[in-house]
């Protein structure tokens, strides 16, 4: 996995995020996304989850309306592959971006689960590289010959 290899127009992804209602970055490389719901309530903040990543959007939006069923149907929904090392996501602005946004509609502070948040992504991406080294839930395609 190579981060050079792949463009992203970062000015792009940040209107998106200033502008979803519900935006899903998922990461390939280790199968899951991180979902945020900016729908608030008096009741409920928005939310900010790592969630499985969803074999296609109507699978995203049935699994968002389980989750918070007291929310309409979202209006809609952003989803941004990110095929990238999740520390470029700080690098670029992308992370700072979501707290800004999804700060400004709570009424709790929420730098520190988003931290944790962070924090799980790095080690679910570790995980995964470590996996590819050691050969855990992959296989060789080509081996040498004897």
């Amino acid at each position: 996995m190579m981060d050079n290899d792949f463009t992203i127009d970062v000015d792009r992804v940040l209107g998106k995020i200033d502008d979803a209602e519900v935006l899903s970055i998922f990461f390939p490389t280790f199968r899951k996304a991180l979902v945020v719901d900016t729908r608030s309530s008096d009741s409920e903040d928005p939310m900010v989850r790592i969630m499985p990543m969803a074999a296609s959007t109507p699978e995203r939006l049935r699994s968002i309306r389980r989750l918070r069923p007291s929310f309409p149907r979202p209006v809609n929904l952003t989803v941004i592959p990110w095929p990238r090392y999740v520390d470029s996501l700080v690098e670029l602005g992308i992370w700072e971006r979501i707290l800004d946004r999804v700060g400004a509609l709570t009424r709790l502070h929420v730098g520190a689960a988003c931290h944790e948040i962070l924090e799980e992504l790095r080690r679910l991406e570790k995980g995964e590289l470590a996996g590819v080294v050691i050969g855990e839930n992959y296989h060789t395609i080509w081996s040498a010959r004897n």
